[in-house]
Formats: C-alpha cells, structure tokens, sequence
C-alpha cells in the first residue's frame, strides 16, 4: 500500500483477534513509530510490548489500580478492567519521556510521543494490520504507571492494540475540509 493510501484511508480497527504482528512486522511498526517528529533529537519517548501472560498481568494491574478507587468494585466490574487488555493479542504502550531541555518544552516532547503512536497505527493500517489507540483512566491512573516502570517525568499516551481484524475495516468517514483548514488571513471557508 503506497503512503498516501494508508494516510487517508486508514482506520480504527475496534475487533482484534489472533494473529498479532509478526516479529518482522512489529520491528517495522516500532521503525515506523521513531521517524516521528521529534525537535532537538531527544528521543522522547519509550514503548512496552504487552503479549501473552502479560496481557493478563495487565489486565490484573488495571483490576488493582480500580480497586484502589473503589474498594467495594463488583467482581464482574473487577473482571471487566481483567479483561481490557485481552482485546487484542499484542497491545503496545507508548510512553512519553520528557526531559528538561533548553529548547524543546514539555509539550512538544509529549506531541513527539503522540507522533510516535500515531505513526504505529498508520504502520499497521499499511501492513494489513488492525489497530486501536486506546486511552481511558488506565491511561493516567498513578497505580499503572507505577506498575509498568514509569519514572516521574514520564506518561502513558496511549495503548495501541494491535492484531488482525475481525471486521470489516471500515471505510473513513466523509468530512468537508473546509470544516477544518481554513485560509488565512481573511478566512473564506475554503481551501486555496
């Protein structure tokens, strides 16, 4: 699939079964994710493979950091949080490492991160892949991030899961363009 293609054309894929990326496959995706933009050169940014026992060990970390939020969780809410993970059969965190830097702020090195994840689901639409960028409360949940490693200076900006369709990729939605990207200045509501 030429780039162009797998830009317009891709999609969320909410229904993942086995297989999930190839060994090959997934080192492409990860490729893909560090061209991302990234000012200054820092690399800021890191990625967790999530597959297999760890799926589950994830879903149990979710599990724990929703009962600390309540103590009282039902057991099918408690096995709804296990059950996140398993969604998919590979599920990739993104992680954005911000370091103190004189030029590049914060905010561009978490951008940088989200580049990175969005790069890895263009990746994946252009392998024939299926992928979902997934946030929620377990993406900024103090018990996760603790669970899975982060240092202060670090946060989840997404969980990308990955596997094959179970679905019919759907098509992208019709937008108008001029709804989004105007002229400027003296906007007139449509593209030169």
């Amino acid at each position: 699939m030429d780039a162009i293609t797998a830009l317009t054309q891709r999609a969320s894929v909410g229904k993942l079964t086995d297989p999930g990326p190839s060994a090959e496959e997934f080192e492409t995706l990860i490729r893909a994710a560090v061209r991302a933009a990234d000012h200054g050169q820092i690399r800021p940014w890191r990625f967790l493979k999530v597959t297999g026992r760890g799926l589950e060990a994830l879903g149990e970390l979710y599990c724990r950091a929703a009962l600390a939020d309540n103590a009282g969780l039902s057991e099918p809410f408690q096995q709804k949080y296990r059950n996140m993970p398993l969604r998919a059969p590979c599920v990739l965190v993104v992680i954005a490492s911000v370091t103190a830097h004189p030029k590049v702020p914060a905010q561009e090195q978490v951008i940088s991160a989200g580049a990175c994840a969005q790069n890895v689901v263009n990746a994946a639409f252009a392998l024939g892949l299926g992928a979902m960028w997934r946030t929620g409360e377990m993406a900024y949940h103090p018990v996760v991030e603790q669970g899975l490693g982060l240092a202060a200076e670090e946060q989840i900006v997404g969980y990308i899961y990955l596997g094959t369709p179970a679905m019919a990729v759907p098509g992208p939605k019709r937008l108008e363009l001029a709804d989004v990207c105007q002229s400027w200045p003296g906007a007139t509501g449509q593209i030169d």
